[in-house]
């Protein structure tokens, strides 16, 4: 019986045996043409080399445990529903490696070859577990067993360079006099994106205890108002963020900037984002999709910029003026008429969500793919603005606090949060949320240091996140002198 157990271990262990089931062609392609496959050593590493930790390390355990849910998958799920682009994300793929596998091939960490900035990212590797910290090999060397073409685990130094001249380049930005929609033009650019004129008005931040899946900083409700305001109708896109990085970044500098405006000694004195570290847009494509990868810093870099380039005065939105403009003029849980128990998949054995209403104006885990998507995937609220509840969450100006609402007096106009703090706030779901957490009154707020966990560079960097990719930014533009408010 002993023997016909190994045999069977033995057997259902072969590369072959675990294509059979795992019915993807990509992965079987993406590893042979990895390093794992065609080594300098010639070993030829195989599947269970790196998705079952070694024997006596918890092998036999793990075997039947990956083997129950396989058999499960195969029997009742339909492989052309799996999203096997999303399976093979850093969030999915840690589930299904280790890194005692990694180390059982790689003992020596440090080899005569590593270079530089190879060891100094292994040493930190090694204090971070040292310390407890959950951190793993794929972090960085995720293309290792699986090749990705548009992987890059290195100084980005190509990644904003422009292929072609735009037809069209910007001279000036838009002048606007009164309170209205407006499109803005940022000079020295071919790039332009519309701001939504947001009329100012009294609402009740927050959500009541009898809201389902409300979080205790949500509370408690108050009622209080905001000034008029412009908000972009888009998340910051890809267009318009490396507008900035080109003509603010190192890489911008050192292209000649023709048809560009006369030189700003102001602009020009705001240093801008170095190149990243891999590849920010995580292949999903730039243009009208949000920026992400950037830091609360360069968000707000971004901002003085874009203020100093059109004349105007743009900044984060408050968390005020955020949930004001999300609602939409709603008091409920969404801007919409849905209840979330119906929309809010809970359990194994939890009925099926009711998709139908919430698709049409958000992107989240149901309908995203696992990934941002386009303005257009979406229809906008009722004040004209898109993806305010999903796609990526979003910074605002705030220092986040968990009782932030108790320091509010009713009736406050404008309130801007606690004057200090350790982290800002963030507010809205994104491409992986569930459906509880696109409700309008959800918040959240960033990670500083968890987010840049894996950036292997010394010292990291400011600009950019090397562990969150599901976090953008909307810009407001102030209604003042400069936009057309002349009581002011």
């Amino acid at each position: 019986m002993l023997w016909g157990t190994g045999k069977a271990i033995e057997a259902s262990s072969t590369d072959d045996y675990c294509i059979s089931c795992h019915v993807h062609p990509q992965a079987d392609k993406s590893w042979k043409k990895s390093v794992h496959y065609a080594t300098r050593s010639g070993t030829q590493i195989h599947c269970i080399d790196c998705h079952l930790p070694p024997k006596g390390e918890g092998y036999l355990g793990q075997k039947i445990k990956t083997g129950l849910h396989d058999v499960w998958a195969h029997w009742f799920k339909d492989s052309a529903d799996y999203n096997w682009e999303a399976k093979s994300k850093l969030e999915n793929a840690v589930h299904h490696t280790f890194d005692v596998s990694c180390n059982n091939c790689h003992q020596n960490l440090f080899p005569l070859q590593l270079s530089k900035k190879g060891s100094d990212a292994h040493l930190y590797y090694n204090s971070q577990i040292e310390k407890g910290v959950d951190i793993n090999c794929i972090n960085c060397h995720l293309n290792a067993g699986h090749y990705d073409p548009n992987y890059t685990h290195e100084a980005n130094t190509g990644f904003g360079s422009v292929s072609s001249d735009p037809s069209e380049i910007y001279q000036a930005p838009a002048e606007v006099s009164e309170f209205e929609n407006f499109i803005e033009t940022i000079p020295g650019s071919a790039v332009s994106f519309e701001m939504k004129a947001i009329a100012g008005g009294s609402f009740k931040i927050g959500s009541p205890e009898t809201e389902l899946f409300r979080g205790e900083d949500e509370g408690p409700v108050k009622s209080i108002a905001v000034s008029d305001f412009f908000m972009a109708e888009i998340e910051a896109s890809w267009d318009e963020y490396m507008a900035f990085y080109a003509q603010t970044g190192k890489a911008g500098r050192d292209r000649e900037d023709a048809g560009s405006i006369e030189t700003n000694d102001d602009i020009d004195a705001i240093v801008g984002a170095t190149p990243p570290y891999g590849q920010p847009d995580q292949g999903w494509g730039r243009g009208q999709r949000p920026a992400i990868s950037i830091s609360y810093h360069a968000a707000e870099t971004y901002c003085r910029w874009l203020s100093k380039t059109t004349g105007k005065n743009y900044r984060l939105p408050t968390e005020a003026e955020w949930e004001y403009a999300a609602r939409g003029g709603s008091e409920g849980p969404y801007f919409f008429d849905v209840n979330p128990k119906k929309v809010v998949k809970k359990g194994l054995f939890s009925s099926k969500p009711d998709t139908t209403i919430i698709n049409t104006y958000a992107v989240y885990k149901e309908n995203s793919s696992l990934k941002t998507q386009e303005p257009d995937f979406t229809q906008a609220n009722p004040f004209g603005l898109k993806n305010m509840l999903g796609n990526v969450a979003e910074f605002c100006k705030d220092w986040y606090a968990d009782d932030a609402y108790s320091l509010l007096s009713t009736g406050m106009l404008d309130p801007s949060g606690p004057k200090n703090g350790q982290e800002h706030v963030i507010r809205g779901g994104t491409y992986r949320s569930s459906a509880d957490d696109l409700r309008c009154a959800n918040r959240d707020y960033t990670r500083s240091v968890q987010w840049l966990k894996t950036d292997p560079q010394i010292p990291k960097s400011e600009w950019w996140y090397s562990d969150c990719f599901f976090v953008g930014f909307r810009v407001v533009c102030e209604f003042d002198q400069n936009t057309g408010n002349t009581s002011q």
